[in-house]
């Protein structure tokens, strides 16, 4: 089973081109975040023509994450749980059927945070601090689990072009890059390390500055996965070529590839 994650940066810009790589690259399961679309007008039908199931949890303008699946839903769960007046749009989870049972995906699109001397970054904290929770009780599950999005962490130097560039950001602050390790600690594998353990892969890069030309990019798009799902890793790759296209998201796809 193919499974990504792409933040496409909105889908009435980027429908083409997301259509364009589904055809190429033929995910079973691809996790979009920042969909920028309400569910009502989120164009389900293009995805559905390619033999896609469609799951949205959308926000006008904002946000918003949809999975796209093959297999059909066993469940759809939307929100993260831990905070009834949260309304932001960043999580949605789906049980999925596999020949060998069924996969649990999550498609994460974990708020930014900046400026940090703002509202914005405690959110960060109290949103990350509410994902590790809820994994910890899906662990107990015991079951295939992918959880896979825009983090809008950097756990790393080596995941950042310049980290003295970044020192401070909400991105790469050290409470920031805690709260990701915790969450990691809990049992969980991060597919791209666990497959290429050098560094500087990137998942982004900026429109501004040419960071796309210079290679200046961030990994802040990761896929980490239970004992049960990193026991049937085969491949993580970053479709990194996508941001080379006309009109690209900032972002690139990246992918695992699971023995299910």
């Amino acid at each position: 089973m193919k499974i990504a994650t792409w933040n496409i940066n909105g889908i009435k810009a980027r429908i083409d081109n997301v259509v364009k790589w589904l055809e190429m690259a033929e995910p079973d399961v691809a996790c979009l975040q920042e969909i920028k679309s309400a569910d009502e007008n989120f164009p389900a039908g293009r995805f559905e023509s390619l033999g896609y199931n469609v799951a949205v949890h959308g926000q006008k303008a904002f946000n918003g994450v949809t999975i796209l699946s093959k297999p059909p839903f066993d469940d759809v769960a939307s929100g993260l749980p831990g905070d009834a007046k949260d309304d932001q749009a960043r999580y949605l989870e789906a049980v999925i059927s596999t020949a060998d049972g069924a996969v649990r995906v999550a498609t994460i699109y974990l708020p930014n945070g900046n400026p940090v001397d703002s509202d914005k970054y405690p959110y960060k904290l109290a949103w990350m601090k509410r994902l590790e929770d809820h994994v910890r009780d899906l662990l107990e599950y015991e079951e295939p689990l992918v959880l896979a999005g825009d983090y809008n962490v950097i756990p790393v130097p080596e995941d950042v072009h310049d980290p003295e560039a970044w020192a401070g950001d909400a991105l790469f602050r050290p409470e920031t890059q805690d709260a990701f390790r915790r969450l990691v600690h809990l049992g969980l594998t991060d597919a791209l390390r666990a497959c290429h353990g050098e560094g500087h892969q990137y998942t982004f890069w900026d429109y501004q500055a040419g960071a796309w030309q210079k290679d200046n990019g961030l990994r802040i798009d990761h896929l980490l996965l239970s004992p049960q799902a990193a026991d049937r890793l085969k491949r993580c790759e970053i479709d990194r070529f996508t941001r080379g296209w006309e009109k690209p998201s900032d972002h690139a796809p990246v992918w695992i590839e699971l023995r299910l």
